[in-house]
């Protein structure tokens, strides 16, 4: 059986497939003792020794899948090298070695998955399976039917148009709204930047759902494993 060194990496816990590709590329990738910085090599798991920087590297089959509502102030990250709270933090000891699928703002409180499948982790994160990520923004100031078109359509950011997004008004306060955001990119603080762009800055935002898996029913910091019905959705995408 011959596979993908990019999906062998990826399974067998390293990083996620995209990180994979670049530590390939930075040459830090041996099968049977020849370096290897081609994308798309294939390789025999059963026959082939694979290391990156000089280390065995083997497949797991152990995964492991948590949902966690991150609370605000905590770091979307495996470690802090100034011993900040992590969302590691929140979660017992497990066996299996698991990293945050996508990322959260240090701000942003709600929905994060983390795993130690790559391949779990590549569905949700590339923007080919354009899996709809929902949050839920209280913005300031009064949000006009014209800028809820405008986030629709795509706001201009200084990396590029958004793509189009949903968009809708779920509740006006005295000075301030809360709007409701479907969006299927992961560019960086991209909710709290386009609300900016259309002059309702956030005061807080919540991301609520991934694809068809939701938070509901968990407090900020609680977890879960996932059901066996989300695993099957996350790898039927």
């Amino acid at each position: 059986m011959q596979m993908r060194l990019q999906k062998y990496l990826s399974q067998a816990g390293v990083d996620s497939r995209r990180a994979c590709e670049d530590i390939i590329l930075q040459g830090k990738v041996s099968v049977n003792g020849k370096t290897i910085k081609k994308l798309g090599t294939k390789v025999n798991p059963e026959t082939d020794i694979i290391k990156v920087n000089g280390k065995v590297c083997s497949l797991k089959y152990d995964f492991i899948y948590i949902l966690i509502n991150k609370p605000k102030g905590i770091l979307t990250t495996v470690k802090d090298p100034l011993g900040r709270p992590t969302v590691l933090d929140l979660l017992p000891e497990f066996c299996e070695r698991v990293f945050p699928v996508g990322r959260l703002d240090k701000e942003t409180e709600g929905l994060l998955i983390l795993t130690n499948d790559g391949e779990v982790t590549y569905k949700l994160t590339h923007p080919k399976y354009k899996v709809i990520k929902t949050y839920v923004a209280h913005v300031r100031g009064i949000v006009g039917n014209n800028k809820i078109k405008s986030l629709e359509k795509g706001i201009i950011l200084e990396d590029g148009v958004t793509a189009p997004a949903k968009a809708n008004i779920l509740k006006v306060l005295r000075n301030s709204t809360i709007i409701k955001l479907e969006i299927h990119e992961g560019r960086k603080r991209q909710v709290r930047r386009m609300c900016d762009s259309i002059g309702h800055p956030i005061i807080e935002l919540k991301r609520t759902q991934i694809g068809d898996i939701s938070i509901k029913g968990l407090k900020p910091g609680e977890w879960r494993l996932l059901s066996q019905r989300e695993i099957d959705y996350i790898k039927g995408l």
